[in-house]
């Protein structure tokens, strides 16, 4: 196994982690929200990060790598929210959700194996400024398919960009690690 699949295991298993503790706590009550309300959840976070970026500066104790693993559990309730039929339950137990989150997880990770596999790890030299302007770029894409009533012409659809976006979070928690390392 390479060392970015070891890496992106650990911060997926760190990510998970945190989803199921939170899904014993609270249920799955995140099932109320519609894909707009996911995608402003996930607006928020990287919003707050670039504002930090760009400010240098913080006052909420909430540090930036809570917030990509913000980003990733957001982008995973996307996903689970989009395979759903609309009259599902809206309460899963904790072994199905634990479920789809690994089913979802390992669909991103398949898509960066590939996407590294052409690009050569490109992201590797990247900025966590890049990382948080595209996850932005993408959430404005879903909001265009929305406005579009979930429809594209050419372009991928909103699990594609919940894909991406997972994966650029991820890239920028591994670098930050490297850089703490």
């Amino acid at each position: 196994m390479s060392q970015t699949n070891r890496q992106y295991d650990s911060v997926i298993e760190q990510c998970k982690d945190l989803f199921l503790k939170k899904s014993k706590d609270y249920g799955t009550a995140w099932r109320i929200l519609r894909t707009i309300s996911v995608v402003d959840q996930i607006y928020i976070k990287a919003q707050r990060i670039r504002t930090i970026q760009e400010k240098k500066t913080q006052l909420i104790g909430d540090d930036i790598p809570g917030e990509f693993i913000g980003i990733i559990n957001y982008s995973i309730i996307g996903n689970i929210q989009l395979s759903l039929p609309t009259d599902a339950p809206e309460e899963m137990d904790v072994q199905e959700v634990a479920k789809q989150y690994e089913h979802f997880t390992n669909v991103a990770k398949k898509l960066m194996e590939d996407k590294n596999h052409d690009y050569g790890e490109a992201w590797r030299s990247m900025s966590q400024e890049s990382f948080v302007d595209l996850i932005l770029m993408k959430l404005q894409r879903i909001r265009q398919i929305l406005v579009n009533d979930g429809k594209t012409i050419i372009s991928e659809g909103i699990d594609a960009n919940y894909n991406d976006i997972i994966n650029y979070a991820v890239f920028a928690l591994i670098l930050q690690s490297e850089k703490n390392a």
